[in-house]
This record gives C-alpha cells, sequence and structure tokens, in this order.
C-alpha cells in the first residue's frame, strides 16, 4: 500500500474521523467548505499534527501516536500544490520551480531537471517571467512544477482549479490525469465540484462534518 491513514483530529466544531487507503491513482476528497478536506491533506503533509492515529506513505511512517512519531514535513516527501499556487512574486517562473528541488544529499529516486518539469508541463517558454505576467493555468502549471520538483512519494492538491475558467479548468483536469499516469505516484485533490472529482477520481471520499460520508471506486475504462 503507497499511502494509509488512520488517524482523528478534533477541531472547534467537530472530530474529523480519517480512514483511508491508496495504492495508486487519484484519491478525491469532495464536500462542502469546513468539511475538513484541507485539515487531512495538511495533516498528511506535517502542516497539522493529528489527535490521534497512524499516517503512512510508501511504506514509512510518518505519524504515529501511539509511538510518538512525527516526522518533519521537510523529510517527508510530499508536494503540495496550495489552492492559491502560493509562488514568490519577486522569483521568475525558473526560480519558483527551483524551489522546489531536494537539497543535497536527500534521497532520491528520480534526478530531475527544470527543463525536464517545464517541458513535461508545457511553460518551457515562461521560464523568465514572473507570475504577475502569466495566467491562472500557467500559474497552475508553475504550481505543479515546483511539486513535482520535490521528486514526491505522493502529491497533494488543494482545490487546485477552482480559480480557472471552465476551458482552462477542462484542459488541466485532462493534464493531471496525464501526468498521474506518467508519475505514477499516488495524488490526493480536494474539490468541492463533484463532476470534477467523477473526471479525476479513480477513488472518491465525501466529507460532511468531518465524516466520511460514503466511498466509491470509480473504473475509468468503463
Amino acid at each position: 500500500m503507497m499511502f494509509k491513514a488512520h488517524f482523528r483530529k478534533k477541531l472547534p466544531t467537530f472530530e474529523l474521523d480519517v480512514d483511508i487507503s491508496l495504492s495508486h491513482g487519484i484519491l478525491v476528497l469532495v464536500g462542502p467548505s469546513g468539511a475538513g478536506k484541507t485539515t487531512i491533506l495538511q495533516c498528511v503533509a506535517g502542516l497539522q499534527t493529528p489527535s490521534w492515529g497512524e499516517i503512512n506513505i510508501h511504506g514509512k511512517t510518518v505519524f504515529s501516536s501511539e509511538r510518538c512519531q512525527d516526522v518533519p514535513i521537510r523529510k517527508r516527501r510530499i508536494g503540495y500544490v496550495f489552492q492559491d499556487y502560493a509562488l514568490f512574486s519577486h522569483m521568475t517562473v525558473e526560480k519558483n520551480v527551483m524551489y522546489g528541488k531536494p537539497k543535497k544529499g536527500s534521497t532520491s529516486n528520480k534526478v530531475l531537471t527544470v527543463s525536464n518539469v517545464l517541458e513535461m508541463l508545457k511553460i518551457e517558454h515562461l521560464r523568465n517571467r514572473y507570475p504577475r505576467q502569466i495566467s491562472g493555468g500557467e500559474k497552475q502549471r508553475v504550481a505543479l512544477a515546483r511539486a513535482l520538483m520535490t521528486e514526491p512519494e505522493l502529491l497533494l492538491l488543494d482545490e487546485p482549479l477552482s480559480a480557472l475558467d471552465q476551458d482552462t479548468r477542462s484542459t488541466l483536469q485532462q493534464e493531471l490525469l496525464k501526468l498521474q499516469a506518467r508519475w505514477q505516484i499516488p495524488f490526493i485533490v480536494v474539490t468541492h465540484d463533484v463532476q470534477e472529482a467523477e473526471m479525476l477520481g479513480d477513488q472518491i471520499i465525501k466529507l460532511d462534518q468531518g465524516k466520511q460520508e460514503f466511498f466509491k471506486k470509480l473504473d475509468k475504462a468503463q
């Protein structure tokens, strides 16, 4: 199993109860604002600490309340694409993407260059531009490129397409599917949009007030 998480997190108005696993493909978390979707991503990434439980990524335990284990975010080999992209306005596209590159001495299965990733996401021509000079869809690709430069074992995407127009959104949905198939690492995607969840998800979990309302596994070949 590439990814497995069973944990609880006490929040101001409810307790988030998580029991999810993913061996490949894309897991989509769907539900209204405040349901706990982003909190799940942040607990998996190490930005928040669960109240209880265990999180395993690629055979390694990154959090265990029983063993008092909490691996720092920088050592979790996770790519994270934030809803607002979180690009550095004073850095060029190339420097934003380079910011994700692992430090010397870190373990890695792949050796990626910035050019590899920019070419993969069709943004090589933007390498010397600044975030203010590119479109929303291009910013999304830059944020994805930076996350991929971390050479992650798991990629987290928090409503990555919500700010885009419908045409750009449809295009990037297809690109995410191709990218996951090519990269062969699990993706966890947060969205409000049920149609988007059905388009992207190999597995779909609907959340409401911290509870998993239903679990749906899709066969995309049908």
